[in-house]
């Protein structure tokens, strides 16, 4: 069968890693730490895929600068000291190592820091299969489609072969402002209700589901 992508672009937190347990009680805690209001878990997670600055100001609105930076510090602390034990779904590796041997293009685009990103690439050794990565430290975050169109000029590759695969309505709308074809799953941040509206051409409930498909018709 012929392939219908050129370009396969991933999102990393609850998409490819397993992740949005430990990002929410980062944030949770943060929170408490710094005495901000407490936050419920779903507010807590429904900003997972922004960028940092933006999921404060999507959670708290306006805080001053000072309690702003306190939260951030603090979340960034409580990331980093359990970022290794962060595991990737059961059959991500294998699917991003088949997809790379088919000669797919492969992409991140991620809420991520550049740093975690990078510790992430190596600590599961994938880092040699993508062919471009991009973070909110080098574009606007999400939704805007920044990240989607460098990623596509650097891998010279048109909107109609390219498809984003991501958990939250972040991604999703960032691929339609780019343009682009989009996959859903909702084992991640988001349960599909928040982001079907926005119409992407297949969506999942686990990874196994959305490996068979790649596989198959990609």
């Amino acid at each position: 069968m012929a392939k219908q992508f050129d370009l396969i672009v991933w999102d990393w937190d609850g998409t490819l890693a397993d992740s949005t347990g430990m990002i929410t009680n980062a944030i949770l805690k943060a929170a408490e730490q710094v005495g901000l209001p407490a936050l419920s878990a779903q507010k807590a997670s429904s900003i997972i895929g922004l960028g940092l600055r933006e999921s404060i100001e999507t959670l708290y609105g306006n805080l001053p600068v000072v309690q702003a930076q306190a939260l951030a510090q603090q979340y960034n602390l409580n990331y980093y000291a359990g970022e290794h034990e962060i595991p990737l779904f059961a059959e991500a590796a294998n699917t991003i190592i088949e997809l790379n041997k088919r000669g797919y293009k492969l992409a991140v685009a991620t809420g991520k820091s550049r740093r975690g990103l990078n510790f992430a690439l190596e600590h599961t050794g994938l880092g040699h299969y993508f062919h471009a990565t991009r973070t909110v430290d080098e574009c606007f975050s999400k939704p805007h489609p920044q990240m989607l169109n460098e990623l596509m000029d650097d891998l010279i590759t048109l909107p109609a072969r390219t498809l984003m695969i991501g958990d939250t309505s972040y991604d999703l709308h960032m691929a339609k402002n780019a343009g682009v074809h989009a996959v859903g799953v909702s084992y991640g941040a988001q349960p599909a209700e928040q982001w079907q509206h926005l119409n992407p051409i297949q969506q999942f409930d686990d990874f196994n589901s959305l490996s068979a498909w790649l596989l198959t018709h990609a």
